[in-house]
């Protein structure tokens, strides 16, 4: 049976009491998990209240008992992989196991440049993200030192502890639709895909040939977890579903893999999306000043998922 999250911008306007609040209502109607973006601002407009990650899930950890979180994701190029590791263990140990750790290469170009990163160019940015995916699934899998020698990242007889609630560490995540660069790096690393604003035919088209490259290592396709991260454009009627959209058009959106209508509407996509071997959907929720709404679409499509 298909899971639904929730998923908000962090970078977008993300205070304490806003943070409450998504937390309060993802654990309260029942949504399967709650997770957040991990940048300084975003690619254009003003600065806006924007919670540090791990500042953020730390509270989380403590202040839920139910919901999987984590980021959607957590970039290797401005936070170093040892530090993540260490602090993804500390919250998953403080969960009891809920966190998923989303991990990412790093893509936006202005944060890195207004904050003093480097992003690199793209074959050595993704050549450091697997280095960083080497060192933090060494630290947090590994039962003994690790040691590790790359031309970005260093490792001599190194180990961290609580490394988690389990001992292999909280799940690995990796988001992206990349065939070339990120499906290898998920069937060599990862616990988790997270494929992203993608639509269910290619989305099927996209786990079969992350099975191929999976069988290719030797490891069961059902040993990684399938997921995906898309908008939510949800109206209680046709009116205000046309009103949200104003003059987007719909069809548009919907080839873009979002789930656009009422609640019908939206259940039919997650059926399409559940046939197509998605096991559980993030919905981004643009509009965090109308949380009402959320819980509106959570009382209507949950039950009917069996959540």
């Amino acid at each position: 049976m298909i899971e639904v999250a929730v998923m908000i911008e962090g970078q977008d306007g993300l205070s304490w009491p806003l943070w409450r609040r998504v937390a309060e209502v993802a654990e309260g109607s029942g949504f399967a998990g709650l997770y957040r973006s991990d940048h300084f601002v975003g690619p254009d407009g003003p600065y806006k209240d924007a919670l540090e990650l791990w500042t953020s899930l730390t509270w989380l950890a403590d202040n839920t008992e139910r919901i999987e979180f984590g980021p959607l994701v957590s970039p290797v190029s401005f936070r170093h992989p040892v530090i993540t590791a260490w602090q993804a263990g500390a919250v998953d140990s403080l969960s009891g196991g809920r966190l998923r750790l989303g991990l990412g290469a790093g893509w936006q170009r202005r944060e890195h440049e207004a904050f003093g990163f480097d992003l690199l160019g793209t074959e050595r940015r993704f050549a450091r993200f697997a280095e960083g995916l080497e060192v933090i699934t060494a630290l947090l899998r590994s039962g003994g030192p690790a040691s590790f020698s790359g031309d970005f990242y260093r490792l001599d007889g190194a180990s961290i502890s609580p490394r988690g609630a389990s001992p292999s560490g909280p799940p690995v995540v990796i988001g992206g639709n990349g065939e070339r660069r990120t499906l290898p790096l998920v069937a060599r690393y990862a616990d988790e895909w997270n494929a992203v604003f993608i639509g269910a035919e290619r989305f099927r088209e996209l786990s079969e040939r992350l099975d191929a490259l999976l069988e290719e290592s030797g490891r069961e396709p059902r040993s990684v977890r399938r997921t995906l991260m898309t908008r939510a454009v949800y109206g209680r009627d046709e009116r205000e579903v046309e009103r949200l959209l104003g003059d987007r058009e719909r069809g548009e959106l919907q080839a873009d893999g979002l789930l656009v209508g009422t609640a019908e509407e939206i259940l039919a996509g997650l059926r399409d999306l559940e046939a197509a071997g998605v096991e559980r959907v993030m919905l981004q929720w643009l509009d965090t000043d109308d949380l009402e709404r959320l819980e509106d679409l959570g009382r209507e499509i949950l039950p009917e998922l069996g959540a």
